[in-house]
């Protein structure tokens, strides 16, 4: 049997509970259909843009939100202005790039987090993220 081109896309939403509209379609076919990735709104934009999707820049915005409020997205926030959008939901944390921007996966088990405060009263820790930030190191001149 021939599956249809959004198929997998539209069993995602379903499963979310998302209504799926004609842009909710073409982003999630556009960020789940090639495996694992983390993106920014800006580069998924570009990417709609260049597929004939025509979608605002405010509308792919909502839509990873609402992507990530139904657990389908990560978002990783690196700076205050700077957001990426992550495809694996697992339990796992990032290397980040700072000259490239580039953000790299580090799988869960290779991190530990040991001695947490307790968090505070009505609280409970939902999911701890480590990003760790990375700069090009100098390297010594060998010959002096």
């Amino acid at each position: 049997m021939i599956a249809r081109p959004y198929s997998r896309a539209l069993d995602l939403l379903r499963r979310s509970e998302l209504r799926p509209t004609r842009q909710r379609l073409a982003l999630a076919r556009l960020l789940f259909e090639n495996g694992d990735r983390h993106v920014t709104a800006e580069r998924l934009h570009e990417e709609a843009v260049a597929a004939s999707v025509e979608v605002s820049l405010a509308t792919v915005y909502n839509t990873l939100h609402q992507f990530v409020a139904a657990g389908l997205l990560r978002e990783i926030v690196v700076d205050a202005g700077r957001s990426y959008f992550d495809t694996n939901t697992s339990d796992h944390h990032h290397f980040f790039f700072e000259r490239s921007g580039r953000v790299e996966d580090i799988p869960g088990d290779q991190v530990v987090v040991s001695d947490l405060p307790p968090p505070p009263d009505g609280m409970k820790v939902r999911r701890v993220d480590v990003i760790v930030r990375l700069d090009a190191a100098e390297i010594a001149n060998q010959d002096q």
